[in-house]
């Protein structure tokens, strides 16, 4: 099979804007009527999508579906790693699970998969006119260069030409670019065919020297410098890193979010954020929930009885109790929900060791981990009126009690004749699985409407015009003739 037309973005390290580089850069190409695909070998990210082949891929790629305006496919992403601790993670190859690895046991066995990566990346090139790869983390990253299938490794195995992207609003841009030309191998430093600026603000006039000196080091040619655009914050992020620049608008209503230690899906908000009657506030470890909050979402976990400890170490489970007695309402979403039940039990050990806890006791429900794994896109409508809605569910677990007989959602079709989730008999509290809840405008409105919030925001709409206004900035800052071409 031949190689698809293709072209690697890779970073100087984590966080340069890689994933949004990508998209942006496809929405230009996918305007001048080119079919592109996204690709990235291997993914880290507890953000994840459900495709509609029936996996799960990085949410950062289903972004960069939407930005080639193609239907996402588990191919995009064929290794999504999530991880469940410091040391380990969920292994999902082509869309499914197939186990959990330690971080030292995966560096020996990643070279195993190098052959998957290489089916999908083929299966996405065909009928493609271009594919657009993303990179992971840094190639300057030598230590973990033996057996690498996420950046210089699948490169070279698939013959794909590179572009460093660099990020200058972090400083140090120039040593980083010059830096990783002086570290990576003689081979690998021929895979790169150039570089680009990435998040320049002010007068970009003021770095022409800087790339003169970065090309006088490193004989690479610069490929334009992009500046900082603000159009970004209106699309979700992929990882955990962004929330630590979360910024959630000065609405009336007040929602606060915990930051689990293993936040899952946290994309969810994105839609709330956005909101102009909202304020969402993302609470850090070792700040209490706070006490003007009208409504506390518990996200969903990779770990969900592991978060919970954690929940509860950082004394929020307390937080939660004078919330809840002041009159707030709760909601919980995936492993939120879960968590707000009466016992999560793990006898398998599928999120870590075997275990029966306690939960908050919210919800008249509980939960059983199990080795299967749902992902299904689904539809529905809400239980106490007719509006429709769209979301996904993925999850491990099965939930079950008393508590279900008030459903938060009923969903379309024969699947749950119960319907989904769970109410508390006062109406304040909630909790259901289905994720992507607040990216329907019909479903969002009618749940701001029960607090008092209006919303006139079309989100769909919104992700659009963003990715139209980045496609534009790089068809005036970078050169994509050129970067066209370096594709073959």
């Amino acid at each position: 099979m031949t190689r698809p037309r293709a072209l690697m973005i890779q970073g100087t390290g984590s966080d340069v804007g890689k994933s949004l580089l990508v998209a942006a850069i496809a929405r230009a190409y996918s305007n001048r009527g080119l079919v592109v695909r996204p690709f990235k070998p291997q993914n880290m990210s507890n953000n994840a999508a459900v495709t509609p082949d029936g996996g799960e891929i990085g949410r950062a790629q289903a972004l960069q579906a939407r930005a080639c305006r193609v239907v996402p496919s588990v191919h995009m992403n064929p290794v999504l790693l999530k991880p469940q601790s410091d040391i380990g993670a969920q292994v999902i190859v082509q869309g499914r699970m197939i186990g959990t690895s330690r971080a030292a046991d995966y560096q020996v066995r990643k070279g195993e998969l190098l052959s998957a990566v290489l089916d999908s990346f083929a299966r996405i090139g065909q009928g493609a006119d271009l594919v657009l790869v993303e990179g992971a983390g840094s190639p300057a990253e030598i230590n973990l260069r033996a057996r690498d299938i996420a950046n210089m490794g699948f490169a070279r195995a698939a013959g794909v030409p590179v572009i460093l992207a660099g990020d200058i609003d972090r400083g140090g841009v120039i040593a980083s670019i010059v830096g990783t030309h002086g570290v990576v191998d003689d081979a690998d430093r021929a895979m790169i065919r150039g570089y680009l600026i990435n998040k320049f603000r002010g007068d970009i006039r003021l770095f022409d020297d800087g790339l003169v000196e970065i090309t006088r080091r490193t004989g690479w040619r610069s490929f334009g410098v992009l500046p900082f655009q603000p159009a970004a914050s209106r699309l979700p992020a992929e990882d955990a890193v962004a929330l630590d620049h979360w910024r959630g608008g000065q609405g009336a209503l007040r929602i606060a979010v915990p930051m689990l230690s293993r936040i899952a899906n946290f994309d969810d908000f994105d839609p709330l954020r956005l909101e102009p009657g909202v304020a969402v506030t993302m609470v850090p470890p070792g700040r209490p929930l706070p006490g003007d909050a009208d409504l506390v979402i518990l996200p969903g976990s990779k770990a969900t009885i592991a978060d919970l400890a954690f929940f509860r170490a950082q004394g929020w489970d307390i937080d939660l109790h004078a919330h809840i007695r002041r009159g707030g309402r709760v909601l919980g979403i995936c492993g939120g929900y879960q968590m707000l039940g009466t016992r999560i039990s793990d006898p398998d050990g599928i999120e870590g060791p075997p275990a029966s806890v306690a939960g908050l006791g919210w919800l008249d429900v509980e939960t059983v981990l199990t080795g299967s794994k749902t992902l299904t896109a689904v539809t529905g409508h809400a239980a106490d009126a007719n509006i429709p809605f769209t979301g996904y569910e993925m999850h491990v677990g099965i939930t079950s009690g008393p508590g279900r007989d008030r459903p938060m959602l009923h969903l379309d079709g024969p699947t749950d004749p119960m319907g989904e989730g769970a109410i508390a008999p006062d109406g304040r509290i909630a909790g259901c699985y289905l994720h992507g809840l607040f990216s329907h405008d019909a479903f969002r409105r009618h749940f701001l409407a029960g607090f008092g919030a209006g919303s006139d925001l079309a989100y769909d709409a919104t992700v659009e015009a963003a990715l139209d206004d980045l496609a534009a900035a790089c068809e005036r800052h970078l050169d994509l003739d050129g970067l066209l071409r370096c594709a073959g």
